[in-house]
């Protein structure tokens, strides 16, 4: 049946997809679409994609938001993307060569060169990222040492897709951030980080809630009005939180994916001592307090076809599940490799300890999500240690689905976990709310689900059995570091 109501339209750009949704004025989700688009790997650590297939995918996926509305109650539309993924533009806007996704690892001594340049320290004390080779200017700058021209646009993911809907580059700040160049106290480009990356074009940085109108070869294409205003929105993990309704201290939202990003609302920019996470700018007030999980959704999906399960990192959490948690060998699930949770260590690989003949497919599958929501726990008392607040856990995402982990999760934090099942495209669904309410005035809050959410309360009896394999799981953790350190030192 065809909507008409007013309608806000949100497209995020995800890591093996684009996801479009419909939000009406109450929050309701009234169609919605997806279409993939492949990574491909030409060498070791690559992980690319090219930009015309991020135009096809979501040509595909409004077509189909078209066919389920009226295009004529489309009033915004809002934007949210994968961080950090460069784009490198000509002058006339063009992407040259493929994007560089977040998941690639080549650019590492880049990373590291600028971060010396500057010092890491300070570079963290000024933009609240741990600067590495994953940042857009360390790709970018490899780029450059591979013959690029140091005067190349650089953009982000996003950026990238406002200006083929509007005709003007533009980031938010929390796309900025993902630069690693963002200064939080002045709002501006850090100078030196851009010169010590050769970066000599970036787009001026504007606040989420930035509108342009819709170009009208866009409208066309689409089948709706142009003019329409797009809101340049916030990086995914930002309006994922918002979307799931994280406004204040102690809040915490779990977007779970390919990795997982766990993310709390500060109402400043605390800068941790240890810097144990980042600090990226909210869409509207405050600061989201972030670690990032790198190899989850992605060291399921490993681990299932290694195995020869079905269908991917779903049928091993349904594998996982049929195990105890007590006969699991205990999994340190750096895959990526990697962490850029509370262990900033690019250099973490994963390993297995109690691996014997009789561990079968279902225990080492438990091992492997026990692994994930024990790193998870360690973040999550970050959070609560910078933030003094211990409230629920709000997740979304493919990677909550699995019933056994949030149970795991529950049990192993101490804390409600809370899951819409009918949800899991919150950042889409952030992104048309908080275009909504950027460009129409839409109010903040949206209505309450019209259906039940699934909360899964602590079995406290079970606190000391993960305190237990937690001491292990960390041991086991720093034993694996310590050694990386000696062997380092004996080469």
């Amino acid at each position: 049946m065809m909507s008409r109501h007013q309608l806000a339209i949100g497209i995020d750009l995800g890591t093996s997809s684009i996801k479009a949704v419909a939000v009406d004025q109450g929050g309701r989700c009234v169609a919605r679409a997806r279409a993939e688009y492949p990574t491909a790997q030409p060498e070791a650590g690559a992980a690319e994609q090219d930009p015309a297939d991020w135009l096809t995918a979501c040509d595909a996926a409004i077509g189909r938001i078209a066919a389920e509305t009226d295009t004529a109650s489309w009033q915004t539309i809002g934007l949210s993307g994968m961080l950090p993924t460069l784009v490198s533009l000509d002058d006339a806007g063009a992407a040259i060569g493929p994007a560089i996704t977040w998941v690639d690892s080549r650019a590492e001594a880049a990373g590291q060169r600028i971060a010396e340049a500057i010092g890491a320290d300070l570079l963290y004390e000024r933009t609240g990222q741990r600067f590495d080779g994953r940042y857009l200017l360390a790709m970018h700058a490899r780029r450059v040492s591979l013959g690029l021209a140091p005067g190349t646009i650089v953009a982000g993911a996003k950026d990238y897709l406002f200006q083929v809907f509007t005709g003007d580059l533009l980031t938010d700040p929390s796309t900025a951030s993902g630069y690693g160049a963002y200064d939080l106290h002045t709002g501006t480009w850090d100078a030196a980080v851009l010169s010590a990356a050769s970066a000599a074009t970036v787009p001026d940085v504007v606040g989420s809630g930035e509108s342009r109108p819709l170009a009208a070869p866009i409208a066309r294409r689409w089948g709706c009005r142009d003019g329409i205003p797009v809101v340049i929105g916030a990086a995914d993990s930002v309006l994922g939180a918002y979307g799931l309704g994280v406004r204040g201290h102690g809040d915490v939202a779990y977007i779970a994916g390919t990795s997982n990003v766990i993310l709390g609302w500060s109402s400043s920019p605390r800068i941790d001592a240890d810097g144990r996470y980042l600090v990226t700018p909210m869409a509207d007030e405050g600061y989201g307090l972030e670690m990032d999980l790198l190899a989850t959704g992605s060291a399921m999906e490993w681990l299932a076809a290694l195995l020869g399960v079905g269908d991917g990192a779903a049928a091993l959490a349904d594998l996982a599940a049929t195990a105890p948690l007590e006969s699991a060998p205990l999994v340190l699930p750096y895959l990526s490799p990697g962490e850029q949770g509370a262990l900033w260590d690019p250099e973490l690989v994963g390993a297995i300890e109690g691996l014997t003949l009789r561990t079968t497919s279902a225990e080492l599958a438990r091992g492997l999500m026990a692994g994930i929501v024990l790193e998870s726990r360690r973040c999550l008392d970050v959070l609560a240690e910078s933030s003094g607040g211990r409230g629920p856990i709000l997740m979304s995402g493919s990677g909550a689905a699995s019933e056994t982990f949030r149970r795991d999760l529950a049990d192993a934090t101490g804390r409600d976990v809370s899951f819409d099942r009918d949800e899991r495209d919150h950042s889409a669904v952030g992104a048309a709310l908080f275009a909504g309410r950027a460009a129409l005035g839409w109010r903040e809050s949206a209505s309450e689900p019209d259906h039940a959410l699934e909360v899964v309360t602590p079995d406290h009896s079970r606190a000391d059995q993960w305190s237990e394999r937690f001491a292990r799981h960390d041991d086991a953790c720093q034993s694996l570091r310590a050694r990386r350190i000696r062997e380092k030192g004996l080469a």
